[in-house]
């Protein structure tokens, strides 16, 4: 999601490998040293509390998009692949191997040691039924394409007003307990690097049972298991899964609660008085000083996001002239905006690639992403303008964005000589369902988070055709152009499948369906009573790593 330079991949992950949050224990227990732990790992026992906002749907793996959901399924459950900490780089979890001679046919061999939280065995037909599931657009998934690539993808989703004929992928193929096989369409050397995406978790066979009681109460297969149900807008609790296996590590702690919050600025408070344990999300009015709160206990490195403002162009004609998206996005003093609103740690986007991603290209959105009022002014009027020089944005109030949303309306009202509106909504979770059921038609903020370490990830979940009904395409943008161009590029390997991708992104800096606004960098904040605290690059806590001291 985030040019001539690119940025070595493994050193970019490295620095990002000091991101943590962490916390105060909130009970009286007094944990026991941890033999089996290595050396600095803490105490095994003990239990915290962490800041979570209302995730949008049920914990359905496959039917979670978002930030918040995506934070608890990463400690319910555990994937075929995982992404080294230190480097990003994609290794093998439940799976023991997975193989192909053609990057066409896949065979995926798992451990046989992993069990769900209901002492049912992890087998093949637990990924396989998952995907089936996941890939039939009668069960309305978000994931769907994310399995868009396995033979017969279109017939279980062939789009608005059919049917499918279908209710397996005749590219998955259960050969026994531990192996299955993908056949996918065309031949797509990154496959493995996306199966560490929550969409490819297994699913046990009481989800199928009853789906809907799934979403409240999930049955993972991870280092975490649900205790009790999740209390929407209060709080999710989890618990160590003492069956987890040791090779893959068990957690510390006891427990952990997400205490679900409206308003960053609410946690942080909560946070300085110790009623929580971790933030992950600082509020924007905490950036100047919590390294004075938190000495020594707070981080800002570099992630995997990209902050922008998208505009509905599939449902209003008021934002179809890419010039005029232009001249907005060059009213824009990106560089101000980090300096003044953010302390420095929102440094400007111009590129709809992340720079710690292989592919990302310094500079390459050019005149477009650099900050031009007058160039900026003759273009908006040669576009046309808005009607009544008029513009809204809306942004959701849980996320902190209040204030940089304000702040790009006064650029836009002293550049373009516009009006600028700021439309709050109270969840992240609203402002999507309001998007994808077209009940809001104007300008929007927008993030992204990888979902796997890919330069492909920045370009097809977020425009793609197939992502407006089934994906992150919030702005309903479609270009016949940039499907042929991706296409082309998923047969493509290494370099030159990056070069080929970098030509598909192309396209998106000539439209800016987005505009891309700033990279994110993880802003953190924990107690001094925990250890080997860590964020991952798709800023996620790693709890199953976090102790007391």
């Amino acid at each position: 999601m985030r040019g001539s330079t690119r940025v070595k991949f493994g050193a970019a992950l490295a620095a990002m490998a000091l991101a943590a949050t962490a916390a105060c224990s909130t009970d009286s227990d007094d944990p026991e040293p941890d033999a089996s732990a290595p050396a600095g790992a803490g105490k095994k026992g003990g239990s915290i509390t962490v800041q979570l906002g209302e995730p949008q749907h049920g914990l359905v793996p496959t039917n979670t998009s978002e930030s918040e959901g995506n934070e608890v399924l990463n400690a319910l459950f555990a994937g075929l692949v995982d992404y080294d900490i230190d480097t990003n780089k994609p290794e093998n979890r439940v799976a023991e191997s997975i193989t192909s001679t053609d990057n066409k046919t896949w065979t995926i061999k798992i451990k046989p040691d992993y069990t769900f939280h209901n002492g049912e065995k992890v087998t093949a037909s637990s990924f396989v039924d998952a995907w089936n599931y996941g890939a039939n657009q009668n069960n309305a998934q978000e994931a769907i394409p994310f399995f868009d690539k396995i033979e017969g993808s279109e017939e279980l989703a062939p789009g608005e007003g059919k049917q499918p004929t279908a209710d397996k992928l005749k590219g998955l193929k259960v050969v026994d307990d531990t192996t299955f096989e993908v056949t996918l369409k065309v031949p797509f050397a990154q496959f493995p690097t996306m199966l560490g995406y929550n969409a490819y978790y297994p699913m046990p066979k009481a989800f199928f049972a009853d789906p809907k009681a799934f979403d409240d109460a999930p049955i993972g297969n991870g280092p975490f298991m649900m205790d009790g149900k999740w209390e929407h807008n209060q709080h999710i609790k989890v618990k160590r899964y003492d069956a987890f296996p040791d090779h893959d590590g068990d957690a510390l702690l006891d427990a952990v609660t997400f205490k679900i919050y409206e308003k960053l600025d609410t946690a942080y408070n909560d946070l300085r008085a110790g009623a929580i344990d971790i933030t992950d999300k600082l509020p924007v009015s905490a950036m100047a000083t919590v390294q004075k709160d938190f000495p020594g206990r707070t981080s800002s490195v570099a992630e995997s996001s990209i902050g922008y403002i998208g505009f509905p162009i599939a449902t209003n004609p008021e934002y179809a002239n890419p010039d005029l998206r232009k001249a907005i996005s060059m009213a824009i003093d990106r560089k101000t905006l980090n300096e003044k609103i953010f302390s420095g740690t929102r440094p400007p986007a111009d590129d709809f690639v992340s720079p710690i991603i292989p592919g990302y290209r310094q500079g390459v959105c050019g005149e477009a992403c650099t900050f031009n009022p007058q160039a900026a002014r003759d273009l908006y009027a040669k576009a046309g303008g808005l009607p009544g020089n008029r513009l809204e944005i809306g942004y959701n109030t849980d996320g902190g964005h209040k204030d940089w949303i304000e702040a790009v309306g006064n650029m836009l009202k002293e550049n373009l000589g516009i009006e600028v509106t700021p439309r709050p909504f109270e969840k992240f979770g609203a402002i999507l369902d309001a998007l994808d059921e077209k009940r809001y038609s104007g300008a929007f903020r927008m993030g992204w988070i990888m979902d796997y370490p890919s330069i492909e990830n920045y370009l097809r979940p977020i425009f793609s055709k197939i992502a407006i009904d089934n994906g992150s395409n919030h702005a309903g943008y479609v270009n016949e152009q940039f499907e042929a161009a991706l296409a082309a590029a998923d047969v493509k390997q290494g370099d030159e499948g990056i070069a080929a991708y970098q030509a598909a992104s192309d396209i998106l800096l000539k439209e800016l369906p987005y505009i891309p606004v700033f990279f994110y960098m993880s802003s953190n904040a924990w107690s001094d009573r925990v250890t080997n605290v860590r964020i991952d690059a798709q800023n996620r806590m790693r709890l199953d790593l976090v102790s007391l001291k």
